[in-house]
């Protein structure tokens, strides 16, 4: 289910934009589902502490037990496959080997991208493009500060697409809006 008109980031927003995949559907859902677990274990460990701190003799009989040692090293084991497992297991249907209908190079550089498509060679130049931010005095009235470039990557829609990301520099984090 790809979704045409998704949004855009917006000011103040809190959350994921809305996803056009189905895998990012299951990524939103994997994470939930991991901050409801840290959620469980925040309460937890809060609880223990704040009664630890208040009441001393309420917590005195919780020392040298062997069935105390088994559970506080049981109980994360369990956490950990509880959201180890659904991630693997993500990942690995991620992971799926396609023959791409089109391949594009990435190149993160420092303040701007660079682009080619390697799959569209003519007399043995493909086409390459760089993309810089468009300054906050030549802003638009309409467009998104430091989300508005010069030159958009144009992808087309329902085509399997590999995009062989690196960088000349420093860590660059790339993502594909919906």
């Amino acid at each position: 289910m790809l979704r045409i008109y998704a949004d855009y980031a917006e000011e103040w927003a809190v959350g994921f934009q809305d996803p056009a995949s189905d895998w990012m559907y299951a990524i939103i859902d994997l994470h939930d589902r991991i901050i409801f677990y840290l959620i469980i274990v925040l309460a937890v460990v809060a609880w223990f502490l704040i009664s630890s701190m208040l009441n001393t003799d309420h917590m005195a009989h919780l020392h040298h037990g062997n069935k105390l040692e088994i559970v506080w090293t049981i109980t994360p084991a369990v956490i950990l496959w509880a959201i180890g497992f659904p991630s693997l297991r993500l990942l690995y249907m991620m992971d799926e080997v396609l023959d791409p209908q089109l391949s594009v190079k990435v190149v993160g550089n420092q303040w701007y991208w660079s682009y080619e498509y390697s799959d569209y060679v003519d007399n043995g130049v493909s086409i390459a493009f760089d993309s810089f931010m468009i300054n906050d005095a030549d802003l638009e009235l309409g467009d998104l500060r430091v989300l508005s470039v010069d030159n958009y990557l144009v992808l087309p829609i329902n085509t399997s697409i590999r995009i062989l990301g690196t960088s000349n520099d420093v860590i660059h984090s790339f993502a594909v809006p919906s």
